[in-house]
């Protein structure tokens, strides 16, 4: 049985001012709105700042896509392709997983936290490489990777990329 598509999941709670998942809430916030939080900080604050992004969407992003494993056959590739397909309806890009048995590699165009941000000379999706280290723990088993963005369109790439590597 295929999963409905995660936009047609969406319960938009009126009453409660609520957008819901499978008990999971959700928020709409402009990339601009968000970003603009991290280039108003100083350098350090900043970093600081993006790291904790990247943490905590490691640990919730990763309760969802446990969630994701869970609820298909739990294979890794299976995981991957939920977690792309679902990225474009979050507003999240366009997402391109290749998995081999020693290093996650993820490739996203159109990146709403590279677009909020603007122009830098460091990258700065840390929130994607948060879910890339939490989907690449799932995928290859292993709890120690950590994803790092290696090229941000942000700093003129054509797309940003992102790699966890076992090595």
């Amino acid at each position: 049985m295929t999963k409905v598509p995660f936009r047609d999941r969406l319960v938009f709670e009126n009453d409660t001012g609520e957008i819901q998942d499978e008990g999971r809430r959700y928020m709409l916030v402009r990339p601009e709105a968000l970003m603009g939080i991290f280039r108003l900080l100083g350098d350090d604050l900043r970093a600081e700042a993006l790291d904790a992004l990247a943490a905590s969407v490691v640990e919730m992003g990763g309760k969802s896509a446990r969630a994701y494993r869970d609820d298909g056959p739990g294979d890794p590739e299976s995981l991957l392709s939920t977690v792309a397909i679902t990225a474009p309806d979050l507003g999240w890009g366009i997402w391109e997983f290749s998995l081999n048995p020693a290093k996650l590699h993820l490739n996203v165009r159109n990146s709403p936290f590279a677009m909020g941000y603007g122009a830098s000379v460091h990258p700065v999706c840390h929130a994607i490489s948060g879910m890339a280290t939490a989907v690449a723990r799932l995928a290859l088993n292993r709890e120690d990777l950590v994803a790092v963005e290696t090229a941000c369109s942000a700093c003129g790439a054509p797309a940003c990329t992102f790699e966890a590597n076992l090595e």
